[in-house]
Protein backbone atom coordinates (compact mmCIF):
# COMPACT_ATOMS: atom_id res chain seq x y z
CA UNK A 1 0.00 0.00 0.00
CA UNK A 2 0.78 3.48 -1.12
CA UNK A 3 -0.04 6.18 1.85
CA UNK A 4 1.42 9.23 1.91
CA UNK A 5 1.07 11.90 4.75
CA UNK A 6 2.99 14.63 6.80
CA UNK A 7 4.60 14.01 9.58
CA UNK A 8 4.03 15.50 12.72
CA UNK A 9 6.08 18.28 13.97
CA UNK A 10 8.98 17.34 16.32
CA UNK A 11 8.51 17.54 20.01
CA UNK A 12 4.35 18.52 19.43
CA UNK A 13 1.66 15.79 20.60
CA UNK A 14 -1.94 14.63 20.02
CA UNK A 15 -2.81 16.13 23.15
CA UNK A 16 -1.75 19.33 21.79
CA UNK A 17 -3.29 19.59 18.59
CA UNK A 18 -6.73 18.88 20.01
CA UNK A 19 -5.83 22.07 22.89
CA UNK A 20 -4.30 24.29 20.20
CA UNK A 21 -7.50 24.49 18.05
CA UNK A 22 -9.62 24.98 20.84
CA UNK A 23 -12.21 28.23 21.23
CA UNK A 24 -9.82 31.55 20.79
CA UNK A 25 -10.76 32.92 24.68
CA UNK A 26 -9.36 29.46 25.87
CA UNK A 27 -5.85 29.89 24.61
CA UNK A 28 -4.50 30.13 28.33
CA UNK A 29 -6.11 26.88 29.07
CA UNK A 30 -4.19 25.43 25.89
CA UNK A 31 -0.81 26.87 26.99
CA UNK A 32 -2.01 25.31 30.64
CA UNK A 33 -2.22 22.06 28.89
CA UNK A 34 1.45 22.42 27.30
CA UNK A 35 2.56 22.93 30.79
CA UNK A 36 0.96 20.12 32.56
CA UNK A 37 1.85 17.47 29.64
CA UNK A 38 5.73 18.35 29.85
CA UNK A 39 5.76 18.64 33.86
CA UNK A 40 7.24 22.08 34.10
CA UNK A 41 4.48 23.22 36.26
CA UNK A 42 1.40 20.69 38.27
CA UNK A 43 -1.77 23.24 37.92
CA UNK A 44 -4.36 22.23 40.67
CA UNK A 45 -7.58 22.24 38.35
CA UNK A 46 -10.11 20.07 39.30
CA UNK A 47 -12.86 18.30 36.85
CA UNK A 48 -15.98 18.91 38.54
CA UNK A 49 -18.63 16.75 37.39
CA UNK A 50 -21.51 18.35 36.04
CA UNK A 51 -25.53 17.78 37.28
CA UNK A 52 -27.09 15.30 35.17
CA UNK A 53 -29.61 16.90 32.61
CA UNK A 54 -33.06 17.36 33.40
CA UNK A 55 -35.41 14.89 32.63
CA UNK A 56 -36.62 15.06 29.25
CA UNK A 57 -40.80 14.62 28.71
CA UNK A 58 -42.29 11.71 26.58
CA UNK A 59 -43.00 14.02 23.58
CA UNK A 60 -40.05 12.96 21.61
CA UNK A 61 -40.97 11.05 18.24
CA UNK A 62 -38.12 7.78 18.45
CA UNK A 63 -38.16 4.34 17.20
CA UNK A 64 -37.47 0.72 17.29
CA UNK A 65 -35.78 -1.85 15.38
CA UNK A 66 -36.74 -5.71 15.10
CA UNK A 67 -34.58 -8.32 13.93
CA UNK A 68 -35.41 -11.61 12.04
CA UNK A 69 -34.89 -13.64 15.55
CA UNK A 70 -37.65 -11.05 16.95
CA UNK A 71 -34.69 -9.12 18.90
CA UNK A 72 -36.28 -5.44 19.87
CA UNK A 73 -33.77 -2.41 19.99
CA UNK A 74 -34.85 1.12 21.49
CA UNK A 75 -33.83 4.24 20.69
CA UNK A 76 -34.52 7.74 21.63
CA UNK A 77 -36.01 7.04 25.54
CA UNK A 78 -38.70 4.49 24.38
CA UNK A 79 -38.85 1.06 26.57
CA UNK A 80 -37.89 -2.37 25.54
CA UNK A 81 -41.36 -4.19 26.33
CA UNK A 82 -39.67 -7.49 25.97
CA UNK A 83 -38.60 -9.73 22.61
CA UNK A 84 -38.24 -12.94 21.29
CA UNK A 85 -34.88 -12.87 20.75
CA UNK A 86 -33.38 -15.94 22.03
CA UNK A 87 -36.26 -18.27 22.01
CA UNK A 88 -37.23 -20.74 19.54
CA UNK A 89 -39.35 -19.03 16.51
CA UNK A 90 -41.19 -21.67 13.75
CA UNK A 91 -40.32 -19.07 11.31
CA UNK A 92 -38.67 -15.67 11.17
CA UNK A 93 -40.49 -12.32 12.26
CA UNK A 94 -40.82 -10.30 9.07
CA UNK A 95 -42.10 -6.87 10.89
CA UNK A 96 -43.89 -5.30 13.73
CA UNK A 97 -46.18 -2.42 14.78
CA UNK A 98 -46.62 -0.33 17.72
CA UNK A 99 -49.78 1.14 19.57
CA UNK A 100 -50.77 4.42 19.58
CA UNK A 101 -49.48 5.12 23.13
CA UNK A 102 -46.22 3.67 22.53
CA UNK A 103 -46.71 1.33 25.72
CA UNK A 104 -46.22 -1.76 24.01
CA UNK A 105 -45.82 -3.31 20.27
CA UNK A 106 -46.72 -6.66 17.81
CA UNK A 107 -44.33 -8.82 16.43
CA UNK A 108 -45.62 -10.88 13.30
CA UNK A 109 -43.40 -14.19 11.50
CA UNK A 110 -43.91 -15.25 8.43
CA UNK A 111 -46.57 -17.67 9.24
CA UNK A 112 -48.73 -15.31 10.37
CA UNK A 113 -47.69 -15.90 14.38
CA UNK A 114 -48.46 -12.80 16.19
CA UNK A 115 -46.77 -11.91 19.78
CA UNK A 116 -47.56 -9.12 22.22
CA UNK A 117 -45.76 -7.07 24.10
CA UNK A 118 -46.15 -4.30 26.37
CA UNK A 119 -50.07 -2.99 26.94
CA UNK A 120 -50.61 -4.24 22.84
CA UNK A 121 -53.38 -6.77 22.71
CA UNK A 122 -53.24 -10.09 21.43
CA UNK A 123 -56.48 -9.74 18.69
CA UNK A 124 -55.55 -13.27 17.11
CA UNK A 125 -52.78 -14.46 13.95
CA UNK A 126 -53.21 -16.77 11.58
CA UNK A 127 -50.33 -18.73 13.46
CA UNK A 128 -50.79 -22.64 12.71
CA UNK A 129 -52.96 -21.76 9.68
CA UNK A 130 -52.29 -22.89 6.08
CA UNK A 131 -51.28 -19.45 4.30
CA UNK A 132 -50.99 -19.61 0.24
CA UNK A 133 -48.04 -17.31 1.00
CA UNK A 134 -45.74 -15.81 3.41
CA UNK A 135 -46.97 -12.74 5.70
CA UNK A 136 -44.64 -9.92 4.83
CA UNK A 137 -46.17 -6.98 6.73
CA UNK A 138 -48.16 -5.33 9.33
CA UNK A 139 -50.14 -2.44 10.57
CA UNK A 140 -52.34 -0.98 13.57
CA UNK A 141 -55.04 0.58 13.62
CA UNK A 142 -55.45 4.54 15.04
CA UNK A 143 -56.88 3.09 18.66
CA UNK A 144 -55.02 -0.03 19.07
CA UNK A 145 -57.57 -2.13 19.18
CA UNK A 146 -56.63 -4.41 16.22
CA UNK A 147 -53.88 -4.70 13.01
CA UNK A 148 -53.47 -6.35 9.45
CA UNK A 149 -51.33 -8.78 8.45
CA UNK A 150 -50.66 -8.60 4.29
CA UNK A 151 -49.15 -11.66 2.67
CA UNK A 152 -47.08 -11.35 -0.46
CA UNK A 153 -49.84 -12.16 -2.75
CA UNK A 154 -51.30 -9.25 -1.44
CA UNK A 155 -53.89 -11.60 0.92
CA UNK A 156 -55.36 -9.26 3.89
CA UNK A 157 -55.72 -11.08 7.72
CA UNK A 158 -57.71 -8.47 9.98
CA UNK A 159 -58.04 -8.68 13.87
CA UNK A 160 -59.76 -6.73 16.51
CA UNK A 161 -61.19 -3.98 15.22
CA UNK A 162 -59.30 -3.81 11.54
CA UNK A 163 -62.02 -4.15 9.18
CA UNK A 164 -61.05 -5.62 5.96
CA UNK A 165 -61.37 -3.27 2.97
CA UNK A 166 -60.22 -5.43 -0.14
CA UNK A 167 -57.26 -7.63 -0.90
CA UNK A 168 -55.20 -8.68 -4.37
CA UNK A 169 -55.44 -12.39 -2.98
CA UNK A 170 -57.24 -13.36 -6.00
CA UNK A 171 -55.19 -11.12 -8.39
CA UNK A 172 -52.20 -12.13 -10.66
CA UNK A 173 -49.11 -9.50 -9.53
CA UNK A 174 -46.75 -8.88 -11.60
CA UNK A 175 -43.99 -8.70 -8.72
CA UNK A 176 -45.07 -9.70 -4.59
CA UNK A 177 -46.14 -7.25 -2.18
CA UNK A 178 -43.45 -6.27 0.65
CA UNK A 179 -45.47 -3.93 2.87
CA UNK A 180 -48.62 -2.30 4.28
CA UNK A 181 -49.68 1.32 5.58
CA UNK A 182 -52.75 2.54 6.74
CA UNK A 183 -54.40 5.79 6.40
CA UNK A 184 -54.90 7.79 9.08
CA UNK A 185 -58.12 7.38 10.08
CA UNK A 186 -58.13 3.50 9.64
CA UNK A 187 -60.64 3.20 6.91
CA UNK A 188 -58.06 2.13 4.45
CA UNK A 189 -54.87 1.16 3.58
CA UNK A 190 -52.10 1.17 1.03
CA UNK A 191 -50.20 -2.01 -0.30
CA UNK A 192 -46.87 -1.64 -2.42
CA UNK A 193 -45.16 -4.11 -4.44
CA UNK A 194 -41.59 -4.57 -5.32
CA UNK A 195 -42.02 -2.96 -7.98
CA UNK A 196 -43.44 0.08 -6.51
CA UNK A 197 -46.81 -1.06 -7.85
CA UNK A 198 -49.26 0.57 -5.21
CA UNK A 199 -52.65 -0.42 -4.50
CA UNK A 200 -55.61 1.53 -2.73
CA UNK A 201 -58.40 0.12 -0.25
CA UNK A 202 -61.14 1.88 1.56
CA UNK A 203 -60.13 5.71 1.51
CA UNK A 204 -56.86 5.35 0.82
CA UNK A 205 -56.30 7.47 -2.32
CA UNK A 206 -53.61 6.63 -5.19
CA UNK A 207 -51.33 9.27 -5.47
CA UNK A 208 -48.62 7.47 -7.66
CA UNK A 209 -46.43 4.90 -8.22
CA UNK A 210 -43.28 3.60 -9.82
CA UNK A 211 -44.86 0.27 -11.37
CA UNK A 212 -44.28 1.72 -14.77
CA UNK A 213 -40.63 2.54 -14.25
CA UNK A 214 -37.28 0.51 -14.19
CA UNK A 215 -35.81 0.74 -11.00
CA UNK A 216 -32.43 0.28 -10.11
CA UNK A 217 -33.26 -1.67 -7.43
CA UNK A 218 -36.53 -3.30 -5.54
CA UNK A 219 -39.04 -1.14 -3.38
CA UNK A 220 -38.86 -2.66 0.52
CA UNK A 221 -41.52 -0.70 2.30
CA UNK A 222 -43.91 2.33 2.26
CA UNK A 223 -44.71 5.01 4.63
CA UNK A 224 -47.93 7.57 5.13
CA UNK A 225 -48.03 10.79 5.37
CA UNK A 226 -49.10 12.35 8.74
CA UNK A 227 -53.26 13.32 7.00
CA UNK A 228 -52.81 9.88 4.54
CA UNK A 229 -52.80 12.43 1.72
CA UNK A 230 -49.49 10.99 0.45
CA UNK A 231 -46.65 8.19 0.67
CA UNK A 232 -43.25 7.61 0.73
CA UNK A 233 -41.49 4.54 -0.50
CA UNK A 234 -38.01 3.51 0.08
CA UNK A 235 -35.75 0.75 -2.44
CA UNK A 236 -33.41 -1.41 -1.07
CA UNK A 237 -30.90 1.01 -2.11
CA UNK A 238 -32.14 3.75 -0.05
CA UNK A 239 -33.55 5.57 -3.10
CA UNK A 240 -36.80 7.54 -1.99
CA UNK A 241 -40.16 8.05 -4.17
CA UNK A 242 -42.45 10.20 -2.42
CA UNK A 243 -46.15 11.14 -3.66
CA UNK A 244 -48.80 12.97 -3.01
CA UNK A 245 -48.42 15.59 -0.26
CA UNK A 246 -45.28 13.44 1.05
CA UNK A 247 -42.22 15.69 1.08
CA UNK A 248 -39.18 14.54 -0.30
CA UNK A 249 -36.37 15.26 2.38
CA UNK A 250 -33.30 13.30 1.18
CA UNK A 251 -32.41 9.77 0.73
CA UNK A 252 -29.66 7.47 1.06
CA UNK A 253 -29.55 6.62 -2.58
CA UNK A 254 -25.91 8.11 -3.57
CA UNK A 255 -24.77 6.73 -0.31
CA UNK A 256 -22.16 3.99 -1.08
CA UNK A 257 -24.57 1.25 1.30
CA UNK A 258 -22.49 -1.80 2.00
CA UNK A 259 -25.94 -3.84 3.30
CA UNK A 260 -29.56 -3.17 1.68
CA UNK A 261 -32.11 -0.61 3.40
CA UNK A 262 -34.79 -2.91 4.52
CA UNK A 263 -37.46 -0.36 6.38
CA UNK A 264 -38.88 3.49 6.51
CA UNK A 265 -41.25 4.50 9.39
CA UNK A 266 -41.78 8.28 9.43
CA UNK A 267 -42.54 10.77 12.26
CA UNK A 268 -46.02 11.86 13.65
CA UNK A 269 -46.12 14.79 12.20
CA UNK A 270 -44.92 13.40 8.87
CA UNK A 271 -41.98 15.91 8.58
CA UNK A 272 -39.40 13.43 8.58
CA UNK A 273 -38.41 10.10 7.90
CA UNK A 274 -35.86 6.71 9.16
CA UNK A 275 -34.71 4.44 7.10
CA UNK A 276 -32.58 1.08 8.75
CA UNK A 277 -30.35 -1.32 6.69
CA UNK A 278 -30.14 -5.06 7.15
CA UNK A 279 -27.55 -4.30 10.10
CA UNK A 280 -29.48 -2.22 11.85
CA UNK A 281 -27.86 1.56 10.50
CA UNK A 282 -29.71 4.16 10.89
CA UNK A 283 -30.36 6.92 8.48
CA UNK A 284 -32.04 10.01 9.62
CA UNK A 285 -34.03 12.95 6.76
CA UNK A 286 -36.39 15.76 7.64
CA UNK A 287 -36.73 16.13 11.21
CA UNK A 288 -36.54 12.50 12.34
CA UNK A 289 -33.38 12.57 15.03
CA UNK A 290 -30.82 10.13 14.69
CA UNK A 291 -30.77 8.15 18.38
CA UNK A 292 -28.09 5.96 17.42
CA UNK A 293 -28.09 2.15 15.46
CA UNK A 294 -28.25 -1.20 16.35
CA UNK A 295 -25.04 -2.62 17.86
CA UNK A 296 -22.75 -4.52 15.51
CA UNK A 297 -22.39 -8.35 14.84
CA UNK A 298 -26.34 -8.91 15.25
CA UNK A 299 -27.28 -12.70 15.75
CA UNK A 300 -29.90 -12.10 12.65
CA UNK A 301 -30.48 -9.18 10.32
CA UNK A 302 -33.16 -6.33 10.76
CA UNK A 303 -36.44 -6.34 9.25
CA UNK A 304 -38.46 -3.62 10.60
CA UNK A 305 -38.61 -0.03 12.18
CA UNK A 306 -41.30 1.20 14.64
CA UNK A 307 -42.24 4.51 15.78
CA UNK A 308 -43.33 5.51 19.20
CA UNK A 309 -42.95 8.90 21.68
CA UNK A 310 -39.96 8.86 23.68
CA UNK A 311 -37.94 11.00 26.03
CA UNK A 312 -35.36 11.91 23.49
CA UNK A 313 -32.85 11.26 25.73
CA UNK A 314 -31.02 8.40 27.61
CA UNK A 315 -29.82 6.48 24.76
CA UNK A 316 -28.95 9.84 22.68
CA UNK A 317 -25.32 8.38 23.16
CA UNK A 318 -26.35 4.72 23.13
CA UNK A 319 -23.31 4.16 25.35
CA UNK A 320 -24.51 6.51 28.26
CA UNK A 321 -27.29 8.02 29.86
CA UNK A 322 -28.33 11.76 29.54
CA UNK A 323 -25.87 14.10 32.26
CA UNK A 324 -23.18 11.05 32.75
CA UNK A 325 -19.51 12.40 32.87
CA UNK A 326 -16.14 10.90 32.70
CA UNK A 327 -12.88 11.68 30.42
CA UNK A 328 -11.02 10.44 27.51
CA UNK A 329 -7.68 8.79 27.29
CA UNK A 330 -4.81 8.20 25.27
CA UNK A 331 -1.42 7.06 25.44
CA UNK A 332 -0.54 10.16 27.56
CA UNK A 333 -2.25 8.88 30.40
CA UNK A 334 0.13 5.67 30.21
CA UNK A 335 0.32 4.58 34.21
CA UNK A 336 -1.79 8.11 35.19
CA UNK A 337 -5.44 6.98 35.03
CA UNK A 338 -8.02 9.28 35.81
CA UNK A 339 -9.72 8.78 39.29
CA UNK A 340 -13.16 7.56 40.49
CA UNK A 341 -15.93 7.88 39.93
CA UNK A 342 -16.78 8.20 36.39
CA UNK A 343 -19.58 6.71 33.56
CA UNK A 344 -17.54 7.89 30.43
CA UNK A 345 -14.33 6.30 29.35
CA UNK A 346 -13.19 7.13 25.74
CA UNK A 347 -9.96 5.60 24.64
CA UNK A 348 -7.54 6.32 22.00
CA UNK A 349 -7.03 3.01 19.55
CA UNK A 350 -4.31 5.35 17.98
CA UNK A 351 -2.94 8.45 17.18
CA UNK A 352 -2.44 8.72 13.36
CA UNK A 353 -4.11 7.04 10.67
CA UNK A 354 -1.75 3.55 10.15
CA UNK A 355 0.10 4.18 13.09
CA UNK A 356 1.03 5.48 16.69
CA UNK A 357 -0.93 2.78 18.55
CA UNK A 358 -1.56 3.20 22.16
CA UNK A 359 0.39 0.84 24.17
CA UNK A 360 -2.04 0.92 26.98
CA UNK A 361 -4.57 0.43 24.75
CA UNK A 362 -5.74 -3.06 26.82
CA UNK A 363 -5.33 -1.95 29.96
CA UNK A 364 -7.11 1.68 29.37
CA UNK A 365 -9.98 -0.29 28.13
CA UNK A 366 -10.03 -2.25 31.56
CA UNK A 367 -10.34 1.17 33.07
CA UNK A 368 -13.12 2.39 30.66
CA UNK A 369 -15.29 -1.03 31.98
CA UNK A 370 -18.76 -0.52 30.91
CA UNK A 371 -18.63 2.81 29.75
CA UNK A 372 -15.64 2.55 26.85
CA UNK A 373 -16.13 4.19 23.94
CA UNK A 374 -13.06 4.44 21.43
CA UNK A 375 -11.48 6.40 18.94
CA UNK A 376 -8.97 7.02 16.27
CA UNK A 377 -7.10 10.61 15.46
CA UNK A 378 -7.11 10.94 11.72
CA UNK A 379 -4.05 12.59 9.34
CA UNK A 380 -4.56 12.76 6.27
CA UNK A 381 -3.49 10.80 3.20
CA UNK A 382 -3.71 8.48 -0.02
CA UNK A 383 -3.12 5.54 -1.47
CA UNK A 384 -3.94 3.66 -5.28
CA UNK A 385 -6.20 0.99 -4.30
CA UNK A 386 -9.07 0.04 -1.77
CA UNK A 387 -12.92 -1.39 -2.32
CA UNK A 388 -15.59 -0.71 -3.90
CA UNK A 389 -17.79 1.49 -2.16
CA UNK A 390 -15.34 4.09 -2.42
CA UNK A 391 -16.42 4.27 -6.34
CA UNK A 392 -17.41 7.49 -7.36
CA UNK A 393 -15.97 9.51 -5.01
CA UNK A 394 -12.29 10.86 -4.87
CA UNK A 395 -11.22 7.24 -4.75
CA UNK A 396 -6.97 7.72 -3.65
CA UNK A 397 -8.31 9.33 -0.66
CA UNK A 398 -11.21 7.47 0.08
CA UNK A 399 -9.35 4.31 -0.06
CA UNK A 400 -6.68 5.77 2.45
CA UNK A 401 -9.86 6.78 4.81
CA UNK A 402 -10.91 3.00 4.55
CA UNK A 403 -8.00 1.72 5.33
CA UNK A 404 -7.46 3.63 8.08
CA UNK A 405 -10.89 2.69 9.58
CA UNK A 406 -10.30 -1.15 9.10
CA UNK A 407 -6.27 -0.53 10.51
CA UNK A 408 -7.71 0.87 13.58
CA UNK A 409 -10.04 -1.48 13.87
CA UNK A 410 -7.70 -4.66 13.43
CA UNK A 411 -5.52 -2.62 16.28
CA UNK A 412 -8.51 -3.09 18.52
CA UNK A 413 -8.90 -6.21 18.25
CA UNK A 414 -5.06 -7.08 18.59
CA UNK A 415 -5.48 -5.83 21.99
CA UNK A 416 -8.19 -8.58 22.84
CA UNK A 417 -10.74 -5.27 23.63
CA UNK A 418 -14.55 -5.23 23.23
CA UNK A 419 -14.32 -3.20 19.48
CA UNK A 420 -18.41 -3.53 19.79
CA UNK A 421 -19.28 -0.38 20.99
CA UNK A 422 -19.31 3.51 19.58
CA UNK A 423 -16.36 4.84 17.74
CA UNK A 424 -15.15 8.14 17.18
CA UNK A 425 -13.22 9.69 13.98
CA UNK A 426 -11.20 12.58 15.92
CA UNK A 427 -10.83 15.15 13.28
CA UNK A 428 -8.95 17.94 14.54
CA UNK A 429 -6.60 20.68 12.63
CA UNK A 430 -3.39 18.27 12.05
CA UNK A 431 -0.83 19.61 9.39
CA UNK A 432 -1.02 16.49 7.36
CA UNK A 433 -5.01 17.46 5.60
CA UNK A 434 -5.16 18.72 2.34
CA UNK A 435 -5.84 21.81 0.99
CA UNK A 436 -8.32 20.27 -0.88
CA UNK A 437 -11.49 20.06 1.85
CA UNK A 438 -13.73 17.87 -0.46
CA UNK A 439 -11.11 15.45 -0.50
CA UNK A 440 -10.31 15.83 3.18
CA UNK A 441 -14.33 15.13 3.64
CA UNK A 442 -13.86 11.95 1.32
CA UNK A 443 -11.18 10.78 3.34
CA UNK A 444 -12.81 10.95 6.74
CA UNK A 445 -16.33 9.29 4.81
CA UNK A 446 -13.78 6.37 3.64
CA UNK A 447 -13.19 5.84 7.86
CA UNK A 448 -16.34 5.63 8.36
CA UNK A 449 -17.02 2.89 5.77
CA UNK A 450 -14.14 1.03 6.75
CA UNK A 451 -15.38 0.76 10.20
CA UNK A 452 -19.08 -0.16 9.48
CA UNK A 453 -17.41 -2.65 6.94
CA UNK A 454 -16.27 -4.62 10.20
CA UNK A 455 -19.71 -4.40 11.59
CA UNK A 456 -19.80 -0.74 13.54
CA UNK A 457 -22.97 0.92 13.26
CA UNK A 458 -22.61 3.60 15.62
CA UNK A 459 -19.55 6.28 14.20
CA UNK A 460 -19.21 9.56 15.09
CA UNK A 461 -17.28 12.19 15.00
CA UNK A 462 -14.81 14.35 17.29
CA UNK A 463 -14.39 18.02 16.35
CA UNK A 464 -14.23 21.32 17.52
CA UNK A 465 -17.22 23.21 16.93
CA UNK A 466 -15.05 26.18 14.87
CA UNK A 467 -12.69 23.88 13.30
CA UNK A 468 -14.70 21.64 11.59
CA UNK A 469 -14.89 23.69 8.37
CA UNK A 470 -11.78 24.30 7.55
CA UNK A 471 -11.08 21.12 7.17
CA UNK A 472 -14.23 19.61 5.30
CA UNK A 473 -15.86 22.29 3.96
CA UNK A 474 -19.53 21.73 3.74
CA UNK A 475 -19.71 18.20 4.30
CA UNK A 476 -21.92 17.60 6.48
CA UNK A 477 -22.62 13.49 7.05
CA UNK A 478 -25.43 12.18 8.97
CA UNK A 479 -23.09 11.23 12.35
CA UNK A 480 -22.99 11.71 15.69
CA UNK A 481 -21.11 14.60 17.19
CA UNK A 482 -18.47 14.84 20.07
CA UNK A 483 -18.25 18.46 20.59
CA UNK A 484 -15.07 19.92 22.10
CA UNK A 485 -15.96 23.25 23.41
CA UNK A 486 -14.19 24.39 26.57
CA UNK A 487 -16.71 26.36 28.34
CA UNK A 488 -17.03 24.62 31.34
CA UNK A 489 -20.65 24.23 30.75
CA UNK A 490 -21.74 21.02 29.15
CA UNK A 491 -25.39 21.52 29.16
CA UNK A 492 -25.00 24.84 27.20
CA UNK A 493 -22.68 22.63 24.57
CA UNK A 494 -25.22 20.75 24.18
CA UNK A 495 -28.18 22.22 23.55
CA UNK A 496 -25.76 25.24 21.94
CA UNK A 497 -22.97 23.67 19.79
CA UNK A 498 -25.55 23.63 16.55
CA UNK A 499 -26.50 27.24 16.53
CA UNK A 500 -23.43 28.19 17.84
CA UNK A 501 -21.37 26.74 15.10
CA UNK A 502 -24.00 27.64 12.57
CA UNK A 503 -23.61 31.00 13.26
CA UNK A 504 -19.70 30.79 12.18
CA UNK A 505 -20.23 29.20 9.23
CA UNK A 506 -19.72 25.03 10.97
CA UNK A 507 -22.19 22.70 9.37
CA UNK A 508 -21.49 20.46 12.01
CA UNK A 509 -22.51 16.58 11.45
CA UNK A 510 -25.61 16.49 11.90
CA UNK A 511 -27.04 13.36 13.76
CA UNK A 512 -26.47 14.80 17.40
CA UNK A 513 -24.65 15.97 19.76
CA UNK A 514 -24.29 12.52 21.89
CA UNK A 515 -21.70 13.86 23.88
CA UNK A 516 -19.11 16.82 24.50
CA UNK A 517 -15.45 17.45 25.67
CA UNK A 518 -16.12 20.69 28.12
CA UNK A 519 -12.73 21.31 29.87
CA UNK A 520 -9.12 20.56 28.61
CA UNK A 521 -6.96 18.96 30.60
CA UNK A 522 -7.59 19.80 34.11
CA UNK A 523 -5.50 17.47 36.33
CA UNK A 524 -4.15 15.83 33.18
CA UNK A 525 -8.19 14.58 32.02
CA UNK A 526 -10.43 15.98 29.26
CA UNK A 527 -13.69 16.26 30.80
CA UNK A 528 -16.88 14.65 28.75
CA UNK A 529 -20.16 14.81 29.45
CA UNK A 530 -23.05 12.47 27.57
CA UNK A 531 -25.58 15.44 26.44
Amino acid sequence: MTFARAQRPSGATRMNFRRLRGSRQLVGAAVASLICLFGAVAIPVAVVAPSPAAAASTSVPAYWLVATDGGIFAFGGLPNYGSMGGQRLNMPIVAMAATPSAGGYWLVASDGGVFSFGNASFHGSMGGQRLNRPIVGMAATPDGGGYWLVASDGGIFSFGDASFHGSTGALALNRPMVSIAPTNDGAGYWLVATDGGIFSFGDASFHGSTGSLKLNQPVVAMAASSNGGGYWLVASDGGIFAFGDAPYFGSAGGESLSRPIVSIASTPSGNGYWLSDAAGLVFNFGSASYFGSAPPHLNAPIVGTTVGMGTGGYGNNPSYPSGASGYDISKYQCGSLPPPPHQIGVVEVNGASYGYVNPCLASEAAWAGAGLNLYTYLTYGLTTSGPAICNGFDQDACYAGYGAGQYAFAQAQAAGINTSVTWWLDVEGDPSWSSDTAANATFVQGAVEGLRAEGVNNVGIYTSVLSWPGIVGTYQPQLPLWAAWYTGNPQQNCANAYSYGAAHGSNLPSGGVWMTQYTSNANGYDGDYAC
